[in-house]
């Protein structure tokens, strides 16, 4: 590998397969890879994971507009996420408001889409997995 690769791995803590499904019907995200714990070639360590998680995920791949991220049910109930935000930059303001419904439902919306001096349309929302998010529509005339 000639350039270091950096991909969002994203640890639901129990909700991996509810976020995936959103994810589809939200965003249009394509799962390429899934795999669950109980079908790993080799078992977690005794004690690693909490009980009942033997069918959650381990590892999932997959694409939102094909960009991959990566997500994991993780080795603990719950999950926190603090101190980013996924972005996501589209070309139209219809664009912007699909995606901003679709993420901001059931979750919280920190700043309606508006105008901005770098957008036409910005906004940023929590969705209900706790994922910052910010929409953004990229110009020619707003391109930096």
């Amino acid at each position: 590998m000639n350039n270091p690769v950096i991909q969002p791995y994203l640890m639901f803590g129990g909700r991996c397969e509810e976020a995936l499904e959103f994810y589809r019907t939200a965003l249009g995200a394509q799962i390429d890879m899934l795999m669950r714990f109980q079908e790993s070639p080799d078992p977690p360590p005794p004690g690693m994971l909490p009980p009942g998680f033997e069918s959650k995920i381990m590892h999932a791949s997959f694409r939102i507009a094909g960009n991959v991220l990566m997500a994991s049910d993780g080795c603990e109930v719950g999950s926190q996420f603090k101190g980013f935000s996924l972005s996501i930059s589209v070309a139209t303001e219809a664009e912007a408001e699909r995606y901003f419904a679709a993420l901001s439902g059931g979750g919280q919306v920190q700043m309606p889409l508006a105008k901005t001096f770098w957008s036409p349309k910005f906004g940023m929302l929590t969705d209900r997995f706790g994922i910052s998010w910010m929409v953004n529509v990229v110009t020619t005339e707003c391109n930096g």
